[in-house]
């Protein structure tokens, strides 16, 4: 027993931290190994920039969000109320005042427009006018649902209009949302409507205007031959098959899957040839 007891005595306090220091250091060593052999660390690795992404792609989102669409069954369709279509279609510039529009229950901005008369205001939201795409950009929305916006926008801002009363439910295409392969794509896409043989000027001010007359995202702008040139100079083939499918943060086809490829091809050719181009 003595001998025990002496032997004891005899490590340092130096010594016996150091065998502490030793065993903390094993055990972690060996947490970090099984965490390798199980992939648990790999798992870390990957979760860290998927997080980063989702929180970028959530910061860069507009005020509204539009879906794409994809036709499926038939039923009668009720149009949206003002403040619906408010939020899902014209907030996404009127909200922040883009491409000189009037922003949302500033008094100033609207009283000027407010004393042009409701019908103008609506055959104006109806066919577009300046930099304000025809519709809103979404060519989906109906005559009756244009109407009930402008209400709701310029009644916010002082005006006393009255809305039309909902017309009888009619049979269209109902839509559902459609998967997207890219979140950024969700970001900016269109809710479709089929635009069969539109020009490429109609498609322009119906769908890529949005985008493109403030350069939105990096667009390039309609007409600015300084930001289109290097475009240009990849060729129409090039610039059709990015148009059609997508690039960057461009959704395919504008996000408006029910564009046919010869109207996009004609609307690139639209585009381009406004910035000097001659496809």
């Amino acid at each position: 027993m003595s001998n025990v007891d002496n032997d004891t005595q005899g490590y340092s306090l130096g010594q016996v931290l150091l065998a502490a220091v030793a065993g903390i250091v094993g055990i972690a060593l060996f947490v970090f190994l099984v965490g390798k052999i199980f992939g648990v660390s790999d798992q870390l690795d990957v979760v860290a920039p998927i997080a980063a992404e989702t929180k970028v792609i959530e910061n860069i989102k507009p005020v509204a969000v539009i879906e794409l669409a994809s036709a499926e069954n038939t039923g009668a369709k009720v149009e949206k109320s003002g403040e619906e279509v408010v939020k899902g279609v014209c907030a996404m510039c009127h909200e922040a005042g883009l491409m000189n529009s009037p922003k949302l229950g500033d008094k100033a901005q609207w009283a000027p427009r407010i004393a042009q008369g409701y019908e103008t205001l609506v055959k104006h939201a109806i066919e577009g006018i300046r930099t304000m795409p025809a519709r809103g950009g979404n060519p989906a929305l109906t005559d009756g649902e244009i109407a009930n916006a402008v209400a709701h926008m310029a009644n916010a801002a002082g005006a006393k209009f009255t809305a039309p009363k909902s017309a009888e439910p009619t049979p269209v295409t109902e839509t559902k949302p459609a998967e997207s392969a890219s979140p950024i794509a969700d970001v900016v896409a269109v809710n479709a409507a089929p635009l069969a043989g539109k020009s490429g000027e109609e498609v322009y001010k119906a769908v890529c205007a949005m985008c493109h007359t403030a350069g939105l995202m990096n667009a390039p702008k309609f007409g600015d031959k300084a930001q289109w040139e290097p475009r240009i100079k990849q060729g129409y083939a090039t610039l059709v098959t990015n148009a059609t499918k997508g690039i960057r943060m461009m959704p395919a086809k504008g996000g408006n899957p029910a564009l046919t490829d010869a109207e996009v091809a004609d609307t690139v050719k639209y585009m381009a040839n406004a910035a000097g181009a001659g496809f």
